[in-house]
């Protein structure tokens, strides 16, 4: 039977749909939806920070698949064949390659089971999250027309041009407390990260010039954060100044621009060096915005974050929280951060500050629950340098 280009598209992204999505899109039996509930908390989700696991099986015929498939070939018949391409090209490269917003009416909505969706919610419920319920969990991209609602009539559907939002009212376990008393300044051996794991203290980088003295030029605003890649204890290549608002850090990515982690030479020979190198893949999205640093993880593993400004105040204790796929997270707060400094605090001050510094390890976490007590144990990580001027 002859078949138009137009439904070709639409049978090919219908095939490229989230599996799973069936029963959380049309809200699932209740049994059905206190066991992902339940194995959400085991897998250390808490609220907003880990995907239901309900969408990890095969997919299930049945009613809710045919209402869900009709609803979404009436939604997708309505878009034109260069839209219906570009988001194929967002789906199938799974947010690697450039596509444009998708723009939809931005009162539009469809009825899924006994709930009524907003398009952009519906259609990441359908390619990205099937266990997405409201528009409040998910967090515009910079590179979308709809940041910032510039176009209140119109709204962008295009699924990859947000991320889900990390929320931390409970850590999201595993994640570890460590005293401060770990951040003590210790001897300055070469090849030790010269910021954050030696507790402030400037080593001097390769070149003769420590992560400290890069911030601290009189008179240089042009950078407002410098990323640093290590490899366990080693830097890898040059620190990366940071000027545009948004920077990609990834190890490959189909269309790329920024900091590549595979064009830097490693002379690391550990077989897990290797294999999670390998996984960076897509890796993260670090963007400064109105109100603190983001971190979109675009990776298809977990990331792991310690921030100062991620923790509670009033605590001596820093936090390691997990990142899933998909997800952003503010991993830094400049108000926080300056007013964590306490310059009338004499105690606080006989300990090295720390606070304009974020670690983020790809994969792999540390900390009291891992056999990795610190950062600079694990495989791949970055370290983030802000501005402070």
């Amino acid at each position: 039977m002859f078949r138009t280009k137009r439904s070709v598209l639409v049978r090919r992204l219908w095939r490229s749909r989230a599996p799973g999505g069936e029963e959380a899109a049309a809200g699932g039996e209740p049994g059905e939806a206190a066991a992902a509930e339940a194995r959400s908390h085991v897998c250390g989700g808490g609220r907003g920070c880990c995907p239901g696991k309900a969408g990890r099986g095969g997919r299930a015929a049945g009613p809710a698949e045919g209402e869900l498939k009709a609803l979404t070939h009436a939604v997708l018949k309505r878009l034109k064949e260069r839209q219906l391409e570009g988001l194929l090209r967002a789906v199938e490269s799974r947010g690697g390659v450039r596509t444009p917003c998708l723009l939809l009416p931005a009162k539009a909505d469809s009825r899924l089971g006994q709930h009524w969706y907003p398009l952009p919610v519906l259609l990441c419920k359908v390619f990205r999250w099937p266990d997405l319920r409201h528009c409040s969990e998910v967090k515009r991209l910079p590179c979308c027309e709809s940041y910032g609602g510039a176009q209140p009539e119109l709204a962008c559907c295009n699924p990859h041009h947000l991320s889900r939002l990390c929320e931390l009212e409970s850590p999201p376990p595993p994640y570890s407390r460590y005293p401060m008393d770990f951040l003590k300044p210790t001897d300055c051996p070469d090849s030790v990260p010269s910021s954050t794991e030696t507790g402030g203290t400037n080593c001097l980088a390769p070149g003769g010039l420590s992560d400290s003295q890069v911030l601290q030029e009189p008179g240089d605003r042009s950078h407002w954060c410098v990323v640093a890649y290590w490899e366990e204890k080693t830097r890898v290549g040059r620190l990366y100044s940071v000027q545009e608002p948004s920077l990609d850090i990834f190890y490959d990515l189909p269309q790329g621009n920024g900091f590549c982690l595979g064009q830097l030479n490693s002379d690391n020979k550990s077989q897990l060096v290797q294999k999670v190198r390998s996984k960076i893949g897509y890796g993260i999205q670090l963007t400064k915005e109105v109100d603190g640093v983001w971190v979109y993880n675009r990776s298809s593993y977990p990331i792991f974050i310690k921030s100062a400004t991620l923790d509670n105040p009033d605590s001596r204790t820093l936090l390691v929280h997990k990142v899933f796929p998909g997800f952003s997270i503010k991993a830094f707060d400049y108000e926080k951060a300056y007013s964590l400094q306490r310059p009338n605090d004499h105690e606080f001050m006989q300990q090295p500050w720390t606070g304009f510094t974020v670690q983020i390890s790809f994969v792999k976490g540390w900390g009291q629950c891992y056999t990795r007590q610190f950062i600079s144990s694990c495989p791949c990580w970055l370290e983030v340098i802000f501005n402070n001027r």
